[in-house]
């Protein structure tokens, strides 16, 4: 599987500056909550001890410059310290997000040269460190494939040495990640390669320390696609463990959002939005950090806040992350282009259609955005009987799919932002067919969409911006089929626990076949619980 940047190409820019970012800035600031994670190593500075710890909390928390600052920092203070330098390699390296950049290259294999120089200065232990975390890297970074199988060994090999060391057992459940990045499982859920041996890692980490901020996040990761149960006590202790890290603080909403926690899920991105505000303000941070990590949370908010019925936050959050992604940035990094329609598909979530149809072009040169803007003005124009113009934007959205212009915007796969404008497109069809009257059409659209909103890969959020199966159970039900309602209404609560959405749709199905449910108003009611619209199927 190709190595899934969630944020893909384009963010190889941001990479790039996060590398020269970590090479210009100024010494690192110890931060202010940084948790509990400690690696012992053989140094009589304690501010270096203090440097290396925050280091490794960072990388465990995907805010790689940050970390490469404070190794270089930790580094600085003791000149001799060389698993500091190794440490340094380490951020430098890839990771489940991203591939290792070319910029990154040359000062990874500086940095594992000035570690081996120091080996005499440390202990058996870190020169093992050492060792393993060299394995990882070459001179020109060639034959990455084999470089993270090395490393992946290498690890398992100190961990077996080491079995008390959990560190190094986190490290490596993460190089068996990075070997196949989002694609621990098969579609059955059967495991990939490497994944027993790194669940088990991760497992043992977290039942000796449950605290292990590292592990607790990868664990989260490894568990949130078919089975995030297991992982629903790492990610309560995970919020609260190093309050600094926003992403960190961040990710128990993988989990919550799989178990229908959606106000849980608002609430920790809510904090992680919060913290890293506070940290790209004082650190002045630039690069993928602020770049992609700081926006997802915004991402995730606005998602959870819809699945809510929360129209205001939704709004509120769409306004905040579109003020985030400049026209300049997302003509630069074709994937961002994802983010500039959350404010399009609020109004379309909550039917705005006024909204939706007063929406500006966002910019020139940003094929996968104005394709959404014309998915939006087609449904607003199919829901107010034009259907003269909705058919006008239908043809011009499919002229954006058939242009070619789409390859550029790499969503994970280069062919997924081909995939969610052609789910657009029949999601209008389906609109249209609606105010015509033709049932037929309709379900078959949506039946089409829904089709292809599964063959989506795994991702948190979704790709598309809503479950489909809540408009396709909606016009099911419209049309008379109350049986196959219950059914996809049933399979979308199956994937979207407790959704409010899917939860009214069934109590109508309930309520017209006579048999309303007390217990499913009840599920209903604590669903809506925060909810500033009335209940409805959206559709």
């Amino acid at each position: 599987m190709r190595r899934p940047l969630q944020f893909a190409l384009g963010l190889l820019l941001a990479i790039t500056a996060g590398v020269q970012q970590a090479e210009e800035r100024p010494l690192a600031p110890l931060l202010e909550g940084i948790g509990p994670l400690h690696f012992a190593i053989s140094t009589d500075a304690p501010k270096a001890q203090r440097y290396f710890d925050q280091a490794l909390t960072l990388a465990f928390g995907f805010n790689h410059a940050e970390s490469v600052r404070s190794f270089r920092a930790a580094a600085a203070i003791d000149p001799t310290c060389g698993i500091c330098y190794a440490g340094v390699a380490l951020a430098l390296g890839p990771n489940i997000n991203a591939p290792m950049s070319e910029e990154a290259i040359a000062p990874a294999w500086e940095a594992i040269g000035m570690a081996l120089a120091q080996k005499a200065h440390e202990t058996e232990r870190e020169r093992d460190y050492i060792d393993a975390i060299a394995a990882r890297y070459s001179a020109t970074g060639a034959d990455r494939a084999a470089l993270d199988a090395a490393y992946a060994e290498a690890m398992r090999v100190l961990a077996e040495k080491y079995p008390g060391d959990l560190n190094a057992r986190t490290l490596y459940a993460e190089a068996l990640m990075d070997l196949s990045p989002w694609a621990y499982w098969q579609a059955d859920g059967s495991p990939n390669a490497h994944t027993v041996a790194l669940v088990e890692a991760l497992e043992h980490v977290l039942g000796t320390d449950p605290s292990h901020p590292g592990a607790a996040h990868l664990y989260i990761h490894a568990m949130e696609q078919f089975t995030p149960k297991k992982a629903e006590a790492a990610a309560d202790r995970l919020g609260g463990l190093v309050p600094v890290a926003g992403h960190l603080v961040h990710m128990p909403s993988h989990i919550y959002l799989r178990l229908g926690r959606y106000e849980d899920a608002v609430t920790a991105n809510e904090r992680a939005a919060a913290a890293d505000e506070d940290y790209i303000a004082q650190c002045n941070a630039q690069g993928l950090y602020p770049a992609a990590y700081y926006p997802h949370n915004l991402h995730f908010l606005w998602y959870a806040a819809m699945m809510e019925g929360r129209r205001e936050l939704a709004l509120a959050t769409a306004e905040r992350l579109s003020e985030r992604i400049p026209p300049e940035m997302a003509q630069a990094m074709g994937a961002i282009q994802a983010y500039l329609p959350v404010r399009m598909y609020t109004f379309v979530r909550f039917g705005m259609w006024d909204e939706a149809l007063a929406a500006p072009v966002v910019a020139e040169g940003l094929p996968y955005a104005e394709a959404m803007r014309h998915y939006g003005r087609g449904l607003a124009f199919a829901a107010k009987g034009e259907l003269a113009a909705a058919q006008a934007e239908l043809e011009a959205l499919e002229a954006i799919r058939g242009s070619g212009e789409l390859e550029l915007v790499v969503l994970r796969r280069a062919d997924i932002s081909d995939t969610l404008v052609g789910i657009a497109a029949n999601l209008v069809r389906a609109g249209m067919a609606k105010q015509r009257g033709d049932g037929d059409e309709e379900i078959k659209q949506l039946r089409e969409a829904v089709a292809a909103q599964l063959s989506l890969p795994y991702s948190e959020p979704p790709f598309w911006h809503y479950p489909i199966r809540q408009s396709l159970g909606t016009a099911l039900l419209r049309h008379g089929d109350a049986e196959a309602a219950e059914e996809v209404f049933a399979a979308d609560l199956a994937e979207f626990p407790e959704n409010g959405w899917s939860l009214h749709g069934l109590s109508q199905v309930l309520a017209g076949r006579g048999e309303p449910s007390a217990a499913v108003q009840a599920r209903l009611e604590a669903a809506w619980r925060n909810a500033d619209i009335e209940p409805s199927t959206g559709w």
